[in-house]
Order: structure tokens, then C-alpha cells, then sequence
């Protein structure tokens, strides 16, 4: 016989709206991405790869903003927009693992343990990423918010700045250049190695999301469409 379940309003409007924009955010931008660093395969010409790194850096500012907004909501929210709901920092949270992996607790009215250590990892991964892209749209195609200030630390006549383009010779001192482009090595790293992580923890989330489907029962993936789970009558928060 089955456990009596409950409808439960979980996700608010502005945690799926973060979602699924984030979703679409991530897969533009490893596309782009992943066309920009084989950009000589592909046979793209200087003209193309500027493009495709503007139209990078565009999605990447709505990325960003996203990903502000919903850290700002993990302070101010209510619920399961608070990080003490979605972060495993609670003093609880180790007891909580524990229950977990015995399977004492199988459903949970926001996310499961697992699924606290993957958005820890998921954040901590965008957050880098969009650090050190703020930081390469700067130095590469001189974008906001700090290409301003590289265009300055590189151009001969400051008068100028106009004259300072990606991929341009002029008005550029060389020692500068390649001072500023020593200044980004590491930004890239990290830029690089986020990705990679990405890569690999996206599909291990979607994994997690189905096992958990399977296991909880409770309307998982349709829940982040509507807000909506269905569990047992005693399920605890």
C-alpha cells in the first residue's frame, strides 16, 4: 500500500526562474566556449572569434547577474531560498549524511544531503567562473566591468582608449601587454579548470536528480517546473 503523500509548495518562482535560466546561461556559454578554444579548427577568423567572445561575454553577463541575484536571495529569501536550507553548513547536516546513507530518512522537502554537497560544489564552481570571466573579458576583448581600467594599463596615449582593440597593435606598449597578459595566466587556469568541473558535475546532477526520483518518489523534476512535491504525510523538514 502506498504512504499517504501531500502536495508541499518547495522552489518559489525565483529559484526556478534561477534554474532554468542558469540552464540555458551554462549550455550557451560551453558552446560558445568550446567553438571559441577551437576556434582554429574551425577555421574562424579574428573578426569571428572577437564575435564569438562578445556574444561569450554578453550571455556571461546574464550568467553573472543571475547567479548575484540568487546569492543575494540565499540571505534575504524565506524557505528553500535560504543557503541554511540549501547549504550543508547546519549543525544538522552530518547527522542528516548519516540518516541518509542508511536510508533512516528517504524523502526530503528540499534538497537531500547529496544534494546540499552538489549545489555547495555547483556554486563554488560558477562563482569562479564568473570571477575570472569578468576578469578575461577585461583583458581580451576589453569589456566591462574592468576593461577600462586594462585598456588604460596597456595603451601608450591614454588620451586614446578608443584605439585600443582586442587583437590591435595600436596604441599598445608591448611591455605592458604582456604584463597585463601575465596578470590574467592565472584567471585563465581557473576559468579553464571551473569548466572542466562543470562538465563533469552537470551530468552527475542530472544522475543524482533521476536516482533520487526513483528513490523519493516525489515528483522531483516536475517540482522545479511548478514548485510543487508530492511526499509523505511525515516527512520531515
Amino acid at each position: 500500500m502506498d504512504t499517504e503523500r501531500k502536495q508541499i509548495y518547495v522552489w518559489s518562482r525565483k529559484i526556478r526562474f534561477f534554474h532554468w535560466l542558469n540552464v540555458i546561461a551554462i549550455t550557451l556559454l560551453v558552446a560558445i566556449g568550446v567553438i571559441i578554444l577551437n576556434s582554429k579548427t574551425f577555421g574562424i577568423s579574428t573578426d569571428g572569434k572577437i564575435l564569438l567572445k562578445t556574444l561569450h561575454v554578453f550571455v556571461g553577463y546574464v550568467f553573472a547577474l543571475n547567479l548575484f541575484i540568487r546569492i543575494l536571495f540565499g540571505f534575504i529569501g524565506t524557505t528553500y531560498e535560504k543557503w541554511s536550507k540549501t547549504l550543508p553548513f547546519n549543525k544538522k547536516f552530518a547527522r542528516e549524511l548519516r540518516e541518509f546513507i542508511q536510508n533512516k530518512q528517504p524523502t526530503y522537502k528540499g534538497h537531500n544531503p547529496l544534494g546540499k554537497l552538489m549545489v555547495l560544489a555547483l556554486m563554488t564552481l560558477m562563482l569562479v567562473q564568473t570571477v575570472s570571466g569578468l576578469v578575461i573579458a577585461g583583458t581580451d576583448i576589453y569589456y566591462p566591468p574592468l576593461g577600462r581600467y586594462f585598456a588604460e594599463s596597456v595603451a601608450i596615449d591614454k588620451n586614446k582608449l578608443e584605439d585600443v582593440k582586442p587583437y590591435s597593435k595600436v596604441n599598445i606598449d608591448e611591455s605592458a601587454y604582456k604584463a597585463m597578459r601575465e596578470v590574467r595566466k592565472p584567471f585563465i587556469t581557473a576559468h579553464i579548470y571551473a569548466f572542466y568541473g562543470l562538465i563533469f558535475l552537470i551530468p552527475l546532477h542530472i544522475f543524482g536528480v533521476i536516482i533520487a526520483e526513483r528513490r523519493e518518489r516525489s515528483a522531483l523534476v516536475s517540482s522545479m517546473i511548478n514548485g510543487y512535491k508530492y511526499l509523505p504525510v511525515d516527512t520531515k523538514d
